[in-house]
Order: C-alpha cells, then sequence, then structure tokens
C-alpha cells in the first residue's frame, strides 16, 4: 500500500490553510466595482451615487442605461441586482453639500460614499464619466460606461430608482411642486411652481433658477 507523501500533521496543516482560503474565497484579487450617479441636473433633491460588484455566476439579464428602461424595467431590475450582486451600495451628498461644495466635488463624494459602503472590497472600481472620485482603490472613468460596463449600468439603475423613490417622498412633503412626476428636473410646470411658491428646503440655493427666485424674495 502507497504511503501518503505528507505526514498526519502537515495533512492536518494543509487541510487548515484550505479551509483558511476558502473562507477568504471573495477578498482574492478579481472583484471589479462599478460606479454611476443619479441627480447632477435637477434644481433639488440630493445627488446618489451607487457601486456594484456583480457575481458571474449569477448574472443578469437586460442590464443598460437607466434611462434608456421603462420605470417598471427599472424596479424590476433594481430588485434583481440587490437580489444577485455580491455587494451593492447607495450614497448621497445632500442639498447642503451640493451647494457647499458645487454638484461636481458633491457628486463625487456620493459617489466616494458609494464605494467606501461595499461590504467587499474591489481591487479596481470603473466610474461612468470623465470624473473620478479621490480613492484609495485604483479607478478608471469611462466615458458611457453604463452602456458598456454591465456593473456602471446596475449602478446605474441602483442610483436612479433610489432617487426616484426619495423624489416621490419630497413631493408627499412639498405637493406644491410636482418633484414625482419631474424628479426636480427644471421642466416647465416646476419653475411655474418656483415662481409661485417660491423655494422649499429640498431646493439647492446655488442653482440659478433657484438663487433667482430667492434674490427676488429677498426685501
Amino acid at each position: 500500500m502507497r504511503s501518503s507523501k505528507y505526514s498526519k500533521a502537515e495533512q492536518a496543516a494543509l487541510t487548515k490553510t484550505a479551509m483558511q482560503q476558502a473562507a477568504l474565497r471573495w477578498d482574492i484579487p478579481g472583484l471589479v466595482a462599478g460606479v454611476d450617479e443619479a441627480g447632477r441636473g435637477p434644481l433639488a433633491g440630493p445627488v446618489v451615487a451607487a457601486a456594484v460588484i456583480l457575481d458571474d455566476l449569477h448574472p443578469i439579464k437586460g442590464l443598460a442605461d437607466s434611462k434608456k428602461l421603462t420605470a417598471s424595467r427599472r424596479d424590476a431590475l433594481f430588485d434583481e441586482i440587490r437580489a444577485k450582486a455580491l455587494c451593492c451600495s447607495i450614497a448621497m451628498a445632500s442639498v447642503e453639500e451640493i451647494d457647499q461644495l458645487n454638484i461636481l466635488q458633491a457628486t463625487l463624494l456620493a459617489m466616494r460614499r458609494a464605494v467606501e459602503g461595499l461590504r467587499l472590497k474591489p481591487i479596481r472600481v470603473l466610474v461612468d464619466g470623465n470624473c473620478l472620485p479621490v480613492l484609495r482603490i485604483q479607478a478608471e472613468a469611462i466615458v458611457k460606461g453604463d452602456s458598456l460596463v454591465p456593473a456602471i449600468s446596475a449602478a446605474s439603475i441602483l442610483a436612479k430608482v433610489h432617487r426616484d423613490r426619495l423624489c416621490a417622498d419630497m413631493d408627499q412633503q412639498y405637493p406644491h411642486y410636482g418633484f414625482a412626476r419631474h424628479k426636480g428636473y427644471g421642466t416647465a410646470v416646476h419653475l411655474a411652481a418656483l415662481q409661485e411658491h417660491g423655494a422649499c428646503e429640498q431646493h439647492r440655493k446655488s442653482f440659478r433658477p433657484v438663487t433667482d427666485v430667492l434674490n427676488k424674495a429677498m426685501p
């Protein structure tokens, strides 16, 4: 009978090492996160960012730029992404931070918060657009990444749906403005409501249409 080339002590050590490696299987190099935002252009509400690490073993069909999907399809994909992704994180920068920092810096702040909120640490981050947040991880900006990279598409869907739901909540609190319909963008209906009712706490005071209304209201 052929004897093992390892002693019992060595076999026990190898088994222990294998178990430790299995427990750390998601900490090995290779995890890539996609990042995108929603809400840079509106006159009201926070800017929202999401970070997603997809699971290759559980692919999600139909991922695309959130702006090219119907609301019902985005809602369905939102739930599927949350269920199937290895991990995901949603973060935001407030209206106050937008006014203090400017919209670009607030957007990058929300993106950084989203990445830092991931339960698993990626080795690389792919960000939609041409600007990068300050990260301690290798990152790459990809123009039109929400149409090219599935993980970024997933992040765009999470950010868009989450922000739309925040706008629905804002609509309940401030029903005069129609936030549930226009999501804070400067539509004719929104601008007319601004002129009639003035600005509320959720309006971005650094954005010109809101600034004009506030200046007009000053004695």
